[in-house]
C-alpha cells in the first residue's frame, strides 16, 4: 500500500478493515468497520485496523482523484478501544510491540503530514486509535452525545501517542492533565466547549454536517486550503520530540507489570488494582531518578 495507484479503486481494494467510498467533488468517506467490528457493534482497533489506520493516509495524500477525506466510525460508535488480544500480544512479544510502536508514531505523523484536508465525524463511544484521527483531523465534527475518552491510564500505561501533543493545545494544560489522568469521558458538547473539538451537532445531524464542511473545503482554493493546513500543522511538528517521548513511556509501560492487570480488570468488568506500584523507587527504598528530590 506504500506504491502510486495505477487504479485508485484497485489500490484501496486491499484495505480490509476499512472501507473507503468515493463521493462527488473529490470527497473520499472512510468507514472504520470490516473484520475491526467487534461483538458492541463498534470498531476495534485490532492488528490489521491499527496497520491500516497508519497507512491510509499516505495513500489518500497521493491520491489524485481525493480532495478532501471524512473519517467515520459504523454502527453504535466512532471507534473502540484497541483489541485486547492484540495488548496482550504487545506485552508478550517485543517484537509486536515494536512494530506497533512504529504503526501508532505513523499514525500520527502521517495525519499531521497528509496534504489533504480531513473531516472527522465522532459519534458514540470515540475512543483508541480512532480517536487519534478523530482529534488530529483538521475539522473535527462531533454529535453533542458522543463520548471521547482517552483511556490509557486506566489500561495501565502512560498517555501517550497523540493526547500529549494535541490535547493540551487544543484545550490547555489543566484540562488535558484532568481528562487524560484521569480518564475522565468528554461529551461531544464539552468537547466542543473546551475547545477540543471544532463543532458539536445533534446525533442526526453529524453526517450531513461533516459532508457539507467536506463538499466546502473540497471546492475550495486546494492549494490556499492545503498550504494553510501545513502550515498550522507546523505546530504539532514543532511538538514532535514530545510526542516521540510520550509514545516511548507508553509502549515502556506495555512491557510492565500494570498493563497486564488492567487488561485483566477489563475482561473481568471490574475496576483495576493496580497497587500503588511506585516505579521510580528502587529496591532500597531510595528514589531512582524522575521524581522530584530535595
Amino acid at each position: 500500500m506504500s506504491q502510486p495507484p495505477q487504479s485508485n479503486d484497485t489500490y484501496y481494494a486491499n484495505y480490509r478493515a476499512l472501507r473507503l467510498q468515493r463521493h462527488p467533488h473529490g470527497v473520499l468517506e472512510v468507514v472504520m468497520s470490516g473484520e475491526g467490528a467487534n461483538k458492541s457493534g463498534l470498531a476495534t482497533a485490532n492488528a490489521r485496523m491499527h496497520y491500516e489506520l497508519a497507512e491510509i493516509w499516505r495513500d489518500i495524500d497521493r491520491d489524485p482523484d481525493t480532495r478532501v477525506a471524512i473519517i467515520r466510525g459504523e454502527g453504535k460508535g466512532f471507534s473502540a478501544g484497541g483489541d485486547l488480544q492484540l495488548v496482550e500480544d504487545m506485552a508478550n512479544d517485543f517484537d509486536v510491540r515494536a512494530r506497533v510502536w512504529r504503526e501508532a508514531r505513523d499514525l500520527v505523523y502521517n495525519v499531521i503530514n497528509c496534504g489533504k484536508p480531513i473531516v472527522s465525524a465522532m459519534h458514540g463511544p470515540a475512543v483508541g486509535a480512532g480517536l487519534v484521527a478523530g482529534l488530529l483531523a483538521d475539522i473535527s465534527i462531533a454529535a453533542k452525545t458522543a463520548r471521547i475518552i482517552d483511556g490509557h491510564t486506566r489500561l495501565g500505561v502512560a498517555a501517550g501517542d497523540h493526547a500529549a501533543i494535541v490535547w493540551p493545545l487544543l484545550c490547555g494544560m489543566a484540562k488535558a492533565k484532568y481528562y487524560l489522568m484521569l480518564c475522565e469521558p468528554v461529551s461531544g458538547e464539552e468537547a466542543e466547549r473546551i475547545g477540543l473539538v471544532s463543532l458539536a451537532v445533534d446525533e442526526s445531524e453529524l453526517l450531513p454536517k461533516a459532508f457539507e464542511v467536506a463538499r466546502k473545503l473540497a471546492d475550495g482554493s486546494q492549494t490556499a486550503i492545503r498550504w494553510t493546513k501545513y502550515a498550522l500543522n507546523n505546530w504539532l511538528r514543532t511538538a514532535g520530540p514530545a510526542f516521540d517521548t510520550s509514545l516511548a513511556l507508553e509502549f515502556m509501560g506495555f512491557a510492565g507489570p500494570d498493563v497486564r492487570e488492567g487488561v485483566s480488570s477489563l475482561r473481568e468488568r471490574r475496576a483495576p488494582d493496580f497497587g500503588g506500584r511506585d516505579p521510580w523507587r528502587s529496591e532500597t527504598g531510595t528514589e531512582s531518578g524522575g521524581g522530584a528530590s530535595d
